[in-house]
């Protein structure tokens, strides 16, 4: 199977799609990373506040690829922002993913709130990247706003935005932002699994959706396989995530068919402006701080 590549704004390659694993038990991990190898993913995306970054690592060691075959992502978390505690947190990453270089590195959150920290914590991504630790260094969750701050205090323009992005809420200001910039934007909750999980009074989820089974219909797909390719063929990076093996590979169909621009239009006009996930103001340290372990 010939997976896309997107280039990135510093030339390396990164895989189109790859593996999620939030909220993935560690007990589950290893499996599901090792089944989305076996099918042909390329790309595993993990974090350090998802408490299985070393099981990621044990899957990869263990699948029989070479390290160069696989690009690893993974994300800082805010308690660990800050220039010498960043470069820390590279270690207790790099250390339990058994690995020396990240292929790449991003903060998982803005943390606005203190934003000083953010910036610090990008600067050690920049020493990182500049030593040959990293190959690209990114951001997660950034607004237009945090964006332009960032910039304006710092020197390597972010490869990646990863932020939630599915038919019930695309962000077209941050995607606006990012492509004016020249940063790839990256898709968490791509087939709007937050919507089925989120318990919200009145919401539905993307997987229900008549408007989106009827495209699948059309095409003889799956829901979920359309929003993929939907997000695939506005040029975003997408990031879906399943422990259950026939998911992971069906995932990862859907480079054979194309949308046409209506129906892509008609999955944008899904767009409710409701967000799944925290607003990016309410991740404080005084919230969301967890310790997060050395290797």
């Amino acid at each position: 199977m010939n997976i896309a590549t997107f280039t990135l704004n510093n030339g390396v390659e990164m895989p189109a799609i790859g593996l999620g694993v939030f909220q993935t038990p560690p007990q589950e991990t290893i499996a599901a990373v090792r089944a989305a190898l076996e099918t042909g993913y390329r790309h595993i995306d993990t974090a350090a506040s998802y408490g299985n970054e070393r099981e990621v690592g044990q899957a990869i060691a263990g699948s029989g690829l070479d390290r160069s075959q696989v690009f690893v992502e993974t994300k800082v978390w805010i308690s660990d922002y800050g220039y010498e505690q960043t470069l820390h947190a590279f270690d207790k990453s790099a250390g339990k993913l058994g690995v020396d270089v990240i292929d790449l590195l991003i903060l998982h959150q803005a943390l606005p709130s203190a934003f000083d920290r953010t910036i610090a914590a990008y600067q050690a991504l920049e020493k990182l990247l500049a030593d040959g630790k990293v190959r690209a260094i990114g951001v997660s969750n950034f607004m237009p706003d945090h964006l332009a701050r960032l910039l304006g205090a710092t020197e390597v323009v972010p490869a990646v935005n990863q932020v939630e992005i599915h038919p019930y809420f695309t962000q077209p200001d941050v995607q606006a932002a990012d492509a004016k910039h020249g940063i790839l934007t990256q898709a968490w909750s791509p087939i709007g699994g937050i919507t089925s999980y989120r318990g919200r009074t009145g919401a539905h989820s993307t997987f229900d959706d008549p408007t989106i089974a009827a495209i699948a219909a059309e095409h003889g797909r799956t829901p979920a396989q359309v929003m993929l390719r939907w997000g695939l063929q506005q040029g975003r990076s997408v990031i879906p995530k399943s422990t259950r093996p026939t998911r992971i590979a069906e995932n990862l169909d859907v480079f054979d068919f194309d949308l046409t621009p209506g129906q892509l239009d008609t999955l944008d006009a899904l767009n409710t402006g409701a967000r799944g996930g925290p607003a990016p103001e309410d991740v404080t340290i005084e919230a969301f701080g967890r310790d997060i372990p050395d290797a």
